[in-house]
């Protein structure tokens, strides 16, 4: 679901939370060395995330966070951020050409660029994550 988080509303962040849990407690960042991203630089987008990002002529950039039940991708246009909130059941991962990720969601998706250190590394942590505790059957959601 694609969500603008710019304004504090409690049935907004009821809704994230729902779907990908709720931010882990520091011990549990610590224990992961981290669960954000650095910036990253988009290189390509669905439609409906392009329309967001043509509004400015800033470069356009994300980050990713994990949670524990998914991940949110959030990113700014004009005045205004907004969160592509993707569960782990619906993720789909792939990285294309050498320095390319992509990011998948039903119809939702965002390339981003790999070329900074650190990138694969996290990468490779979300789907090592999604691998160790989504759940393995439908009765478990």
């Amino acid at each position: 679901m694609l969500l603008n988080i710019s304004y504090n509303r409690p049935e907004i962040k009821a809704k994230i939370e729902k779907a990908v849990g709720k931010p882990f407690t520091l011990l549990e960042r610590v224990k992961l060395k981290g669960t954000g991203s650095p910036k990253l630089f988009i290189t390509s987008t669905s439609i409906d995330i392009h329309n967001l990002l043509i509004l400015d002529n800033n470069r356009n950039v994300c980050n990713v966070e994990m949670r524990k039940d998914g991940i949110i991708v959030m990113f700014r246009s004009l005045l205004e951020t907004y969160a592509l909130v993707i569960p782990y059941f619906k993720l789909n991962l792939y990285k294309g050409k050498a320095e390319e990720y992509s990011i998948y969601k039903d119809h939702h998706f965002i390339k981003v660029e790999a070329n900074t250190p650190g990138i694969h590394k996290f990468f490779r942590k979300i789907i090592d994550y999604k691998s160790d505790n989504a759940p393995t059957q439908i009765e478990d959601l």
